[in-house]
């Protein structure tokens, strides 16, 4: 278990401004960062830039961090919304697919249970880059449609629709996943 007057010493270090401290900071919650980027963000390179930008945010803003609030919380919110910031900027404004209406009866979802998180890494890296996006904020990050639609400047129902066809996307890429997984197995 980590010491939490470590972190707390950390910060406190940080808040200086000096480069030294910085670097400590920086090293500490490097992987925490990092994780959550790469979530956000289709190639490691572009989830290291969301990491740096990230951090150039937090040392920017750390002294109006409160110390007796968790880190954790407020790095995950500035790192969500630089990624979402990376979004934009990035946009490649490509039209996005309808799914096909592909129906499989014999789908189980208790095999998501076997992925692992690679696999379930590659399979979010095969869906449209706005679905992908509203996917890990509802999903994982726990935003509602509401707080969505306003950090996207989207509509509500908008982001109701896109995660709707987000899910039926990844399940379409799992019953496939597995398929061939399948197939795999029986050829060997």
């Amino acid at each position: 278990m980590k010491d939490h007057s470590d972190e707390a010493g950390i910060i406190r270090n940080c808040k200086t401004g000096r480069l030294r401290h910085q670097e400590v900071f920086y090293r500490h919650f490097y992987g925490y960062v990092m994780g959550i980027s790469l979530r956000y963000a289709y190639t490691r390179t572009d989830a290291s830039e969301i990491v740096n930008d990230s951090f150039l945010k937090v040392f920017r803003n750390i002294k109006k961090y409160d110390e007796e609030l968790s880190i954790k919380p407020w790095l995950r919110k500035i790192t969500v919304n630089t990624a979402i910031d990376y979004y934009r900027k990035n946009a490649r404004f490509e039209p996005v697919l309808e799914i096909e209406q592909a129906v499989n009866e014999s789908f189980d979802e208790n095999q998501v249970d076997q992925l692992i998180y690679e696999d379930l890494k590659k399979l979010l890296d095969d869906l449209p880059e706005i679905y992908r996006l509203i996917f890990n904020l509802y999903e994982i990050d726990g935003y509602t449609h509401q707080e969505i639609a306003k950090k996207l400047d989207i509509n509500e129902s908008t982001s109701r629709s896109y995660l709707t066809r987000a899910k039926k996307k990844m399940r379409v890429l799992v019953e496939k996943f597995f398929e061939r997984k399948n197939e795999r197995k029986i050829r060997t």
